[in-house]
């Protein structure tokens, strides 16, 4: 029973993604590249919209995965620069007004969509940014992710199970797909628990409402960052509160523990008092840390 609690109250606080904060950014101190496409599938476009400060951009990009549960919703980039930014769109002028170049990364949306396919539309992604990063003036050595809940197992999955590409390929998919930096906040980092396999159970349930977990429980490894914590992994930083009763603050617990134990550079801010999606406060030192980390592992010292 308290199993089944646990699930069903972790499976809805990932439908949520970074919880919506206001946007200041001026429409007149950004430069916008809108829906870049990135790929297609079922005659459909993949998508990214590209926002970047006009004064003193530190040659650095932010890959920002926008997942909430798996489902990866669309702001127009008017409304992400707005006062008050809507549709769950994060606030980051922070890193704008810091010099980074932010990437707002969408993927094929549960429920047509399951996490396998997902995850291989953001690898696809972030190799696409990788080959055309001079478009941008970025560099492609200095890329980093960062996202929440689902967006955060995302950020988890490039950082930590990325690989070199496919030499054979004619195109971008030759790329890698690692990044440099990762922020995750309040991630699932072991799905083996979830998978609920290809028997999607009855219609109405709470489980039925999350359908991105119906694929083969033989996969869910694959998909699970706790299993591909590595030496070579790049600088991870967690971000969890301890009053979190959606995904449980032993998640980031137990992959800081493996990332140190693997001599990675990693960091954990516990949010004392926080619950899930980071509001007023909790929300503004949330992404002070996150800028910090991406300043301290992506910006070059003069």
């Amino acid at each position: 029973m308290r199993k089944a609690v646990y699930s069903a109250l972790l499976l809805l606080i990932l439908t949520t993604g970074l919880a919506a904060q206001e946007n200041p950014a001026s429409k007149a101190d950004v430069d916008v590249d809108p829906d870049v496409v990135y790929g297609h599938k079922d005659g459909m476009a993949l998508t990214f919209d590209v926002f970047q400060p006009r004064k003193n951009r530190n040659g650095a990009a932010v890959i920002l995965m926008v997942s909430g549960g798996w489902v990866s919703r669309y702001t127009p980039p008017e409304q992400v620069l707005s006062s008050n930014g809507t549709g769950g769109t994060p606030r980051f002028q922070e890193l704008l007004s810091n010099g980074f170049t932010v990437i707002t990364l969408r993927h094929g949306s549960s429920p047509k969509y399951l996490i396998p396919e997902i995850v291989a539309d953001v690898r696809r992604g972030v190799r696409f940014i990788r080959h055309h990063a001079k478009r941008w003036a970025v560099d492609p050595n200095r890329l980093g992710v960062y996202g929440g809940s689902a967006g955060g197992h995302l950020s988890l999955m490039i950082g930590l199970a990325s690989d070199n590409g496919n030499p054979a390929a004619g195109d971008f998919m030759k790329e890698s797909d690692r990044v440099q930096a990762v922020v995750a906040y309040f991630p699932p980092v072991d799905l083996r628990q979830l998978v609920r396999g290809l028997n999607p159970p009855p219609t109405g349930t709470v489980l039925d409402r999350f359908p991105a977990l119906n694929f083969e429980k033989e996969k869910a490894a694959d998909f699970s960052p706790i299993v591909f914590v590595t030496p070579d992994d790049p600088p991870t930083l967690l971000i969890h509160g301890d009053k979190d009763p959606l995904v449980n603050i032993s998640n980031s617990q137990i992959i800081f523990e493996a990332l140190k134990k693997n001599n990675v550079k990693t960091d954990f801010i516990t949010m004392t008092g926080a619950s899930h999606g980071f509001g007023g406060e909790d929300a503004r030192r949330a992404m002070a840390a996150t800028v910090s980390w991406f300043e301290q592992m992506l910006v070059k010292k003069k």
